[in-house]
């Protein structure tokens, strides 16, 4: 009963993440989109008021036309809203998520012997120690580079070094799966941080000094816009990090943290030629294109480092019967889905059990390689072979 409400916890957990994930993330790239595409307006009543720019859209059947105070609006209006709960709630479903899918079982999900030999308890303290020192570092890089000259150049530098090592750490830490999780997670977590501790307070400075009639200090909506700017090339970077954790190849390389390093890259490369490309519409820097073709390139290189080796596939018997698959299932996968013991109620140790998940432990152990559990048992990647080849000649259980 325990697992199947855990089953159900997770769904849910993870259709909320994704919904909230999904407000967060359309809502940062429309407003970078905004600024980027404003253009000085030319009506005179709203340079009067203060406007720095405008813009007129069309969806939806009807004509928009949003613009932008340079510091203050004339006067706020009754009802201002506020973008923040999406980014809470998108961490708070997350963690939630990480905590009922890693730190309840850590035992299985963070913890892999041959690479660190220690106690649950331990695996759960160093893992929530890399969302809290990762903010910390990355915070107080901001503070001290931030406003200098070349201060976002040097800024973008030190924190794929923070990455970089978060990454290399974290990969020779704890199983693939759950290091490349928890790098996703650290900087899901700066970015809710930077929310939470600069976005939101700045703008609510700047709100009580309008309505105090003070003179409002810049400064807060500079380093608010600092930190989004922050935030959207994040973006891509963690979603690949959430979403490979379906893909074996990619954390179960040997060479995994240079997975994830290039392919963080890659997609913050992607994410500046976007930024910039509404800029380049309106004339204001080179076509951006340059930095697709890295991000792709990168991509590109990873595919072909980790393609499967063909000798290993090769090896494996032209024709894999029941015999031969039941061989690898007794060595590799009865210890948790066999008679003494069935995790996720699945059960492999009879010809009729097998035929039911047939599909399930080719796409598990085959396809994905997510399947032994952090690779508990040691399966090779010839015995996986031979399940494919099981797999594709029929999944014959007799």
């Amino acid at each position: 009963m325990e697992s199947y409400l855990l089953d159900w916890a997770n769904l849910l957990l993870r259709w909320v993440h994704v919904i909230t994930a999904i407000a967060w993330i359309g809502a940062s790239f429309y407003f970078v989109f905004l600024d980027s595409s404003l253009t000085p307006p030319l009506d005179d009543a709203l340079k009067r008021q203060g406007v720095s720019g405008e813009l007129w859209a069309v969806h939806g059947g009807g004509f928009y036309h949003p613009v932008k105070f340079a510091v203050k609006p004339p006067q706020l209006p009754a009802h201002l809203h506020w973008f923040y709960w999406e980014a809470y709630w998108t961490w708070i479903s997350g963690f939630s998520l990480f905590t009922i899918s890693y730190l309840w079982n850590a035992g299985s999900y963070l913890v892999d012997k041959a690479l660190m030999d220690w106690s649950p308890a331990t695996a759960i303290a160093v893992a929530l120690a890399f969302l809290l020192v990762f903010w910390l570092l990355y915070d107080a890089v901001c503070r001290v580079f931030g406003e200098k000259k070349n201060g976002d150049a040097i800024v973008g530098a030190l924190v794929l070094v923070l990455v970089g090592v978060a990454a290399w750490l974290a990969c020779h830490w704890f199983p693939g799966r759950a290091a490349f999780l928890l790098v996703g997670a650290m900087i899901g977590t700066a970015m809710t941080a930077n929310v939470a501790y600069w976005i939101i307070p700045g703008q609510r400075k700047m709100v009580a000094a309008i309505k105090a009639g003070q003179t409002v200090d810049p400064v807060h909506g500079l380093h608010g816009k600092q930190r989004s700017v922050h935030n959207t090339y994040f973006t891509l970077p963690v979603l690949f990090a959430m979403l490979s954790n379906h893909y074996g190849f990619t954390y179960g390389s040997p060479r995994n943290w240079l997975v994830l390093i290039l392919m963080m890259v890659a997609g913050a490369a992607i994410r500046q030629f976007f930024v910039l490309r509404h800029g380049w519409k309106l004339g204001r820097n080179r076509h951006p294109l340059p930095y697709a073709l890295v991000g792709v390139a990168v991509i590109l290189g990873v595919v072909a480092w980790l393609r499967p080796d063909a000798s290993t596939a090769a090896a494996a018997p032209r024709v894999a019967g029941y015999a031969e698959v039941r061989q690898v299932l007794e060595q590799r996968c009865y210890l948790c889905h066999g008679a003494q013991v069935q995790m996720k109620n699945v059960r492999l140790d009879s010809p009729q059990a097998l035929k039911q998940h047939a599909q399930a432990v080719y796409q598990q152990a085959a396809v994905a390689r997510a399947m032994p559990l952090n690779n508990a048992t040691g399966i090779t990647d010839a015995e996986r072979a031979v399940i494919a080849r099981w797999f594709q000649d029929g999944a014959k259980t007799e």
